[in-house]
């Protein structure tokens, strides 16, 4: 096809890095004067020559979500991968003014109601949450960010180490009132 074509400008595409690298190779070796390695997004001036990369556009999968188009890396169409692969665990926590909590509120959607030794898997998390919660120093449980990641991370990690996924989990802080 280059002997017939006799192009001035070979620009590989289609396949893999060493596709692209063969091809490259095979153009040059037919005796293509330019052969521009570029990437997906890549946008190339071709005249006047010589050519080349001169700016870059976005790139990437579009999803249809709804009435809109997200990126495949978004958070809600990767959210829902996530949780169609190992569900979510949500914790809602009511704490006093004085920091103390009131017993959580637990739902599992997507996980399994036991591990492989029929230890029921709500009481695992239960476990995680009053443990990490008993860990957590009086003073320091105010700080509402602190008590939910770390109560978020010992879910996920007990889940974990009982079924072998890590679900999304979910915390809710309330204060509550008096």
């Amino acid at each position: 096809m280059y002997g017939w074509v006799k192009p001035r400008i070979a620009i590989p595409m289609h396949g893999e890095a060493r596709h692209l690298f063969e091809h490259a190779k095979l153009a040059r070796g037919c005796g293509v004067r330019q052969v521009l390695n570029v990437r997906n997004g890549d946008i190339v001036r071709l005249a006047p020559e010589p050519a080349e990369i001169v700016d870059e556009a976005p790139v990437g999968r579009l999803f249809r979500d709804g009435d809109l188009l997200v990126p495949s890396e978004d958070g809600p169409v990767r959210e829902r991968r996530s949780l169609a692969f190992a569900g979510i665990v949500i914790v809602v926590l009511a704490r006093s003014g004085r920091g103390e909590f009131a017993e959580a509120e637990i739902a599992l959607d997507g996980v399994p109601a036991v591990d492989a030794a029929g230890r029921k898997m709500l009481d695992i998390v239960r476990d995680a949450v009053e443990g990490t919660l008993a860990s957590i120093p009086r003073d320091r449980r105010r700080d509402g960010e602190l008590v939910r990641e770390a109560v978020r991370r010992a879910v996920r990690s007990a889940v974990e180490h009982a079924w072998g996924k890590r679900p999304i989990a979910k915390v809710l802080l309330a204060q509550a009132r008096h």
